[in-house]
């Protein structure tokens, strides 16, 4: 049921940001009176699942077809609208115009005021940036929607008076122990719980308290390829009590008496306040049978119970969510609420620092030496971002963010994307000529060669992760 749940918001999402952006480009080009062929949500080759159009005033429909009807060609000025069946993005098919369909046949025959290669430079620049400018508005304005229904809530750094969790192996590889408290990053202190990752995974010194004594770390360069190779997301987690979830039937403690929400207090006379404490001191019983004190509805409880030759109980333990830390008052939080006014700024500033984050982290893929290309990912990781339980706020985030890396990477100069049809409509604009059809449409050919090689890739890392249990 949770791959259905993470698979329906990605398909939402995907399909709300791809029928967005091709508006951008569509109406542009309405405005401009250039004519629109298609307009599709998902790709299409073969037969489309379903396709409508406005003929002659009447409304038209055709479902499973490889073909549109012919009578549709009866009124060319208007836009065939269809859904396809692969999900890997979408499309207009913009009349006059080198793109994925490489239609050479329609640019051998004299251009047509309609087209799109008869429209002033300007004009087609217009359309083509329109996609990326809807993705970037469509950022700015989810920020600033979630912030004005939901606010913002933060854990300052100052909160984690115990340290941190190191949940990754990596962390302590690293040299991390459970219970450092961070105190800068690269020289610059972090003001809150989220802000450690984004800072760590550019590598350098890392100031941490351990105790009474200030110590210094040293990240390296290749800490995102050990993240990845590692199969966790992040090195560090607040602290919390070991809680029990659940004991499966399997487990070696099934009839021992312990109950969903039990928080272990003590392990053979010894005190526990956090879970990764207890796990420590588990490794060294096991093998063994171990009396430990429970906290159950105010009262103490002592239970005997076996511990695995791995040293563990074999029970689920709750570990609770930024939300639940919050409740139950593990931990307190900034909560930042915003009026419409204050909203619309803060928006703009999380989406601009959204946006240069992922940038900087885009960067990192280009330098072997990070491993960071490791970590590329298709729509398995994409979907891995999204919750196992559908929350509004949570899929909101997600799609703005996704809006904007959208509008990233559509604007990267690779023909294909319309960063690629940007380059070329400058190129035309500065020398006064645009560039030979033989060359845009075998640009365009490599372009598309290129981004369905990155997209076997990307998946190819996902299936491979997955096999290794690390997606």
């Amino acid at each position: 049921m949770e791959f259905f749940i993470k698979a329906a918001q990605l398909l939402t999402s995907l399909s709300i940001l791809v029928i967005l952006h091709e508006m951008g480009h569509f109406f542009p080009a309405r405005w401009f009176k250039t004519r629109v062929e298609k307009f599709y949500l998902f790709f299409n080759p073969g037969f489309s699942l379903f396709r409508w159009k406005k003929v002659n005033g009447a409304i038209k429909t055709s479902w499973f077809s490889k073909k549109p009807p012919k009578e549709w060609d009866a009124d060319a000025d208007t836009t065939e609208m269809g859904l396809g069946w692969l999900p890997l993005g979408g499309y207009v098919k913009i009349s006059g115009m080198v793109d994925e369909s490489m239609d050479s046949e329609q640019m051998k025959q004299p251009a047509q005021p309609w087209e799109f290669r008869s429209k002033p430079a300007w004009q087609r620049l217009i359309i083509m940036v329109g996609g990326v400018t809807v993705n970037l508005i469509l950022g700015i304005l989810l920020y600033t929607m979630i912030l004005f229904v939901w606010g913002e809530k933060v854990l300052p750094i100052s909160e984690l008076k115990n340290g941190v969790w190191c949940i990754s192996p990596v962390a302590e590889d690293l040299g991390f122990k459970n219970g450092d408290k961070i105190i800068s990053v690269r020289g610059e202190s972090p003001e809150s719980f989220g802000d450690l990752m984004p800072l760590i995974i550019y590598s350098g010194e890392v100031k941490v308290k351990r105790g009474s004594e200030e110590i210094t770390l040293t990240v390296p360069e290749d800490v995102v390829e050990k993240i990845t190779d590692s199969g966790t997301k992040t090195l560090f987690y607040p602290r919390v009590p070991f809680i029990i979830d659940n004991v499966p039937d399997s487990s070696i403690n099934s009839t021992s008496g312990l109950q969903n929400r039990d928080k272990l207090i003590s392990i053979a006379g010894t005190p526990v306040q956090w879970f990764d404490e207890a796990k420590q001191i588990l490794r060294s019983h096991a093998g063994n049978t171990v009396a430990c004190s429970f906290e159950r509805s105010g009262q103490i409880i002592t239970l005997n119970l076996a511990v695995s030759d791995s040293g563990l109980f074999e029970i689920k333990p709750l570990i609770p969510d930024m939300r639940d830390m919050e409740k139950a008052g593990l931990y307190s939080f900034d909560n930042r609420e915003y009026g419409f006014f204050e909203s619309v700024p803060a928006g703009l500033s999380k989406a601009w620092g959204k946006l240069t984050g992922y940038v900087e982290q885009f960067k990192l893929i280009f330098n072997p030496a990070t491993g960071a290309y490791k970590s590329l990912g298709g729509f398995g990781r994409i979907g891995g971002m999204f919750p196992a339980q559908w929350e509004w706020q949570a899929f909101w985030e997600i799609t703005a963010i996704l809006s904007l890396i959208l509008a990233f990477m559509n604007i990267l100069p690779i023909p294909a994307l319309d960063g690629g049809h940007v380059m070329f409509l400058l190129y035309e604009m500065i020398v006064g000529r645009p560039p030979g059809q033989k060359f845009l449409e075998k640009a365009q050919m490599v372009g598309m060669i290129f981004l369905l090689l990155l997209l076997v890739y990307a998946n190819g890392n996902d299936i491979i992760h997955w096999f290794q249990g690390k997606l």
